[in-house]
């Protein structure tokens, strides 16, 4: 399901940063875009319509802070 995705991505964030712990655990857009893709995929009940609309909403938000993803974008 959706929210048990969001909940490994969140986990996968916060081990792939290079920020401090506690910091925004940030990652790159195309580390986050692949990861998702990969679950996604795997999960098979998010549609490809959604997992597109998703990752464009996630880029355009990535875009205002370097490229990078943050935790609280999703």
């Amino acid at each position: 399901t959706l929210q048990s995705l969001l909940s490994s991505m969140k986990q996968a964030c916060e081990i792939l940063t290079r920020d401090p712990e506690g910091g925004a655990a940030r990652i790159p857009f195309e580390t986050f875009s692949f990861l998702y893709l990969y679950l996604a995929s795997i999960d098979g009940e998010i549609s490809e319509t959604e997992t597109n609309a998703f990752l464009h909403e996630i880029k355009e938000k990535a875009d205002k802070h370097s490229g990078m993803v943050l935790i609280r974008h999703f």
